[in-house]
């Protein structure tokens, strides 16, 4: 029999995760956004959660808890229902962190999980987008030509998440044989990191942009070490938990504008009542459950060690054009309330524009 109902343990987790984001996460969301910043303390305290320590094995420090991808989502969705920039800050260590252990040499794991294992925040960062035209992921215009026993990597990203305060950089290059993905350092010779980028959504999520000058990085820093890493795994566990952000910011919208609508009055009656708004609000459901039931099926592709090309492509694909949908139509449900700053819908819109094109318009 398939389910499609939560374990216990998953039901704690996300019963955690959804208080936290409702105390900590949505009241912060829109100073965030106002003043470009997040406060050291909220970070701090979303990292005692153990949201990336956990589920490091014990041998290195961590928690040694069990990791699962379905998991992770329901966890990415609750947060990101508190607020989308907030979200993407807090999960961006656990990216660096689950890439090593998953795809890392034992060098690699015994020097880079400790770091993610202290009391105190801790930041890495994945530099995958680039500048410019949108392309193929598989086919970046950063390069990796091979130097003696190391490498040397050239090229420009953009969109690297808390670029500001990383400490390592998980870089994505095409080489002689195809892509891989190496660790440079923050103070690696020929690396420039950018000023804050300024974007139209996330404005409290600190981006930067990466240059890279024939960055020298040693053989044991690629990714997987002499036989490198499987980058499009890689890149279909980014678009999963794209996807499962994007669903957590469409049910922010969602849930917002069915109590407003049984609110506001027009023409002596809630406009809840009108067809027009009461269809609009049961396709936005709709879709929200649709875009959950994607998410969680290509999680668990991930989780099982199968290839979830296709299905993080129709993540990646569908959930992009609903979300962008779902948060344009909470403008329409608001109506001229829906671009004031009073209400966070608007800032909701701007985070799924932004989100919803990272990789380029959807459907492309």
């Amino acid at each position: 029999m398939i389910s499609f109902g939560m374990s216990e343990e998953q039901e704690i987790v996300r019963d955690t995760l959804r208080e936290f984001a409702a105390d900590a996460l949505r009241p912060a969301g829109r100073e965030c956004d106002e003043t470009s910043a997040i406060p050291d303390e909220l970070l701090q305290s979303a990292w005692e959660l153990g949201l990336t320590t956990t589920q490091i094995p014990e041998e290195y420090g961590g928690g040694g808890e069990e990791r699962s991808l379905v998991t992770n989502s329901i966890v990415l969705e609750e947060l990101a229902y508190g607020d989308a920039a907030l979200a993407l800050a807090l999960v961006g260590p656990s990216q660096f962190a689950n890439a090593i252990l998953d795809h890392g040499s034992d060098e690699q794991k015994q020097k880079y999980l400790p770091l993610f294992c202290g009391e105190n925040f801790h930041m890495a960062s994945l530099a995958q987008l680039e500048p410019g035209p949108v392309g193929e992921p598989m086919r970046p215009r950063t390069m990796a030509e091979p130097k003696g026993e190391g490498w040397v990597v050239s090229g420009a990203k953009s969109f690297v998440v808390m670029g500001d305060r990383a400490s390592h950089f998980l870089v994505f290059a095409r080489n002689q044989d195809g892509v891989d993905a190496f660790i440079v350092a923050r103070d690696a010779e020929g690396l420039t990191i950018s000023e804050p980028e300024l974007n139209m959504g996330l404005k409290g999520l600190a981006t930067v942009g990466l240059e890279l000058e024939r960055v020298e990085v040693a053989a044991a820093d690629r990714l997987g070490g002499e036989a490198g890493c499987n980058v499009a795994c890689l890149i279909n566990n980014s678009r999963v938990a794209l996807g499962s952000v994007l669903l957590g910011l469409s049910r922010a919208v969602l849930d917002y504008c069915v109590p407003y609508s049984k609110d506001r009055v027009a023409f002596d009656e809630p406009i809840s009542k009108k067809q027009s708004i009461a269809f609009r609000l049961a396709e936005m459901h709709i879709e929200c459950e649709a875009m959950r039931n994607l998410v969680w099926q290509a999680a668990s592709h991930l989780e099982k060690g199968l290839d979830a090309t296709a299905q993080a492509r129709f993540v990646r694909t569908y959930v992009n054009e609903k979300a962008l949908w779902i948060a344009d139509n909470g403008i329409q449900v608001l109506g001229g309330h829906g671009f004031i700053r009073e209400h966070p819908v608007e800032m909701w819109f701007r985070h799924a524009r932004t989100l919803s094109v990272l990789e380029g318009t959807a459907g492309i």
